[in-house]
């Protein structure tokens, strides 16, 4: 058995990234030793929904999901996704006049990726 290298402190997030995308893990680490996590109280991060569509509309998605080899649901919450990022960008540029004349303050970049894609 090696001897592990010890893991350095690191001062921020985008540092700790940093190090273990230019280093190899298993230097530093024993999997052997890994043990199977459990985490009972963990709520699932999407909702399911209904929704009425038109049968073509869905076979259209299918067919683009069936190019690209992903599963349709996938296709469709892709393409939902992008949209909303786009008409959220959109309204973000678009200046907003609130009352007396005042510009609106505008989405911020993190708000829109949070919104659109916390779930991925």
């Amino acid at each position: 058995m090696k001897k592990l290298k010890k893991i350095p402190r690191f001062k921020s997030l985008k540092e700790e990234q940093a190090f273990w995308s230019s280093h190899d893990s298993t230097e530093y680490i024993d999997y052997s030793k890994a043990e199977l996590g459990f985490f009972p109280e963990l709520k699932p991060s999407s909702k399911t929904i209904s929704i009425r569509l038109p049968e073509p509309l869905i076979e259209a998605v299918k067919v683009l999901a069936n190019k690209k080899d992903v599963p349709y649901q996938s296709m469709m919450k892709v393409l939902l996704a992008e949209k909303v990022r786009e008409e959220l960008e959109l309204e973000r540029e678009k200046p907003k006049i609130g009352q007396r004349g005042k510009k609106k303050g505008r989405w911020p970049e993190k708000d829109i990726e949070r919104i659109v894609f916390e779930d991925r």
